[in-house]
């Protein structure tokens, strides 16, 4: 049995940044299911958001995040971010980050949607790439014990606070306990909640769903952010560094039409609002074969490999479209998840000793929408704050004494799934239940489409009991892991789905028709939800408003 002072489940920017966070005198571990630089943070293309030029200000990028967040969001929160973002850049500058520069040599930056300034600082179009194994070396310099391709099966509660987890090592197939004062969850989204999504097949919202299942709610999973370029059919990210750079969106008939729902913003509105757009176009019949054109060709060559480079790749590679030659197809798709665990500013939940940071949390800086380049910094600024109030916490805690019943409860679990003989199969349970949040739970949501929804997910989940796995063995049985993961998705899947139907407005990226607008007066609220053998139990809690009352969101 290892004993931690600070345990981080999960390895991606956030998890990392905490990691470097906690004190050298503290023995910190990291457990990840993949090894560090193949987490989902590695796939951030476009850029990291602050106000490091004399011309800008943290003000600014407040006013541009609570806009976006179609005044869901925090604003204590918020003010955090944008605060903490300039000393932030620099300090990932000082550890060695290559950020592309301008004429001057100072740090560049370009446009993203929703930005009031060119504050988005990059590195060309692989900017999670460069962070990722910028961080990973400070986890090597800071000698954290890294768990590498190990899964977390669930939390360990005594007495109602955390102190540790059961772990699975893929390369044993052994159960065992890992024990802490205090643990950080840095999982990631749950964009494979979804048949087709930007998300690696690894974003299954697993830390999500261990803190439902011990007893902490979730909050705001209804809004899920679709990414307005996405290259048809396959969900591959095309970053909004295109857009940023330059780029036009047209329809079939050649159309910028973005004239007609954001007029000043044109391509660089918000994300929620490109993507409705674009949804709105193509079920007008002014698509081209189900999709849009993004259209690079007048930013030239040099440009394009300078700034976009594996934009240039992938869309040769997986479209065969040379985009300096021609216009790229593209449709909105699954990519972020603006709910999470809900944390304080100290990125604490409502459980003592659980802390969360990155995708898998809800400070709720990012409210209804999420502005481009504001997740990447969540993941640095909250990824540090975590690994430095989890440290707290663990110098003022002892270890606890825990049952045997938590390691046994998983290993009765784990058998009774891989002594099934016959029965359902994952990759089956898996695809039906995205395809029914595709097509129920997507962009446009209506009443009549979701209740419908909820049907086909209640025939799914009781499905679920008779998992059966060809696999039987121990060493690296991914096919159990897809189950447990399966596990996490119906979960995921229940909570998003109730707090969507319920949420009678249109507000950031959830849009219902039935319901057009935004409705401040009973919605401008947090949707906690809560896990009970019937399902999901909702509540809500106020958003928090300091200094920016809400108004008329336009772009």
């Amino acid at each position: 049995m290892q004993i931690h002072d600070v345990l981080i489940v999960g390895a991606g920017l956030a998890g990392m940044r905490a990691a470097v966070a906690v004190p050298a005198h503290l023995n910190v571990g990291i457990v990840s299911k993949v090894h560090p630089v193949r987490s989902h943070s590695v796939a951030a293309e476009g850029g990291i958001n602050a106000a490091i030029r004399e011309d800008d200000s943290w003000e600014s990028h407040m006013y541009d995040t609570v806009k976006g967040s179609d005044w869901l969001g925090d604003q204590d929160a918020i003010e955090i971010l944008c605060k903490s973002a300039p000393e932030d850049i620099m300090t990932l500058e000082r550890m060695g980050a290559l950020f592309s520069r301008d004429a001057e040599g100072r740090i560049a930056q370009r446009n993203f949607g929703g930005l009031g300034y060119p504050r988005t600082c990059y590195v060309a179009d692989r900017t999670g790439h460069a962070l990722v194994h910028l961080l990973y070396e400070q986890l090597l310099k800071r000698g954290a014990h890294i768990y590498e391709e190990w899964y977390v099966t669930s939390l360990i509660v005594e007495e109602g606070v955390c102190c540790g987890v059961v772990v699975l090592n893929l390369f044993t197939g052994e159960l065992s306990t890992l024990r802490a004062k205090s643990v950080i969850l840095a999982t990631g989204g749950y964009g494979r909640v979804y048949l087709i999504s930007t998300n690696g097949l690894i974003n299954t919202g697993d830390g999500m769903a261990m803190a439902y299942q011990a007893g902490v709610p979730l909050q705001d999973l209804e809004f899920v952010q679709f990414h307005p370029t996405t290259l048809k059919s396959t969900g591959i990210l095309i970053t909004e560094g295109a857009r940023g750079e330059g780029g036009y969106l047209f329809n079939a008939r050649g159309e910028r039409f973005m004239e007609k729902y954001a007029p000043n913003a044109m391509e660089l509105a918000s994300r929620d609002v490109v993507s409705r757009a674009e949804y709105q176009e193509i079920m007008a019949g002014r698509g081209v074969n189900g999709c849009v054109m993004l259209d690079l060709r007048h930013l030239g060559k040099a440009k394009i490999m300078e700034r976009l480079p594996q934009i240039w790749e992938l869309s040769i590679t997986y479209a065969g479209v040379d985009p300096v030659e021609a216009p790229i197809p593209i449709t909105p798709g699954v990519h972020y998840s603006m709910g999470g665990i809900p944390t304080n500013t100290q990125c604490e939940t409502p459980m003592p000793g659980l802390y969360a940071a990155g995708e898998c949390a809800c400070a709720s800086v990012h409210g209804a929408n999420r502005l481009g380049g504001n997740a990447l910094m969540e993941t640095i600024v909250y990824g540090r704050r975590a690994g430095e109030f989890a440290s707290q916490y663990a110098e003022q805690h002892e270890i606890k004494p825990i049952s045997e019943t938590h390691l046994q409860k998983e290993k009765e679990k784990i058998s009774s799934i891989m002594s099934r003989k016959d029965g359902e199969r994952v990759g089956v349970l898996r695809e039906t239940i995205g395809t029914i949040m595709a097509e129920h739970f997507g962009i446009s949501r209506t009443r009549e489409r979701m209740e419908a929804g909820l049907e086909k997910l209640k025939a799914v989940r009781a499905r679920i009991p008779n998992l059966y796995l060809q696999d039987r063995g121990n060493i690296f049985n991914l096919e159990l892991i897809d189950a447990l993961q399966l596990h996490s998705i119906m979960d995921l899947a229940e909570v998003l789905s109730a707090g969507a139907t319920i949420r009678e407005e249109s507000r950031g990226a959830h849009s219902r028709p039935d319901f057009p607008k935004r409705d401040d007066e009973n919605w401008m609220k947090h949707t906690l939800a809560f896990r009970t053998e019937e399902g999901p139990k909702l509540e809500y809690k106020p958003v928090t408003i300091t200094k920016i009352p809400p108004a008329e969101r336009k772009y």
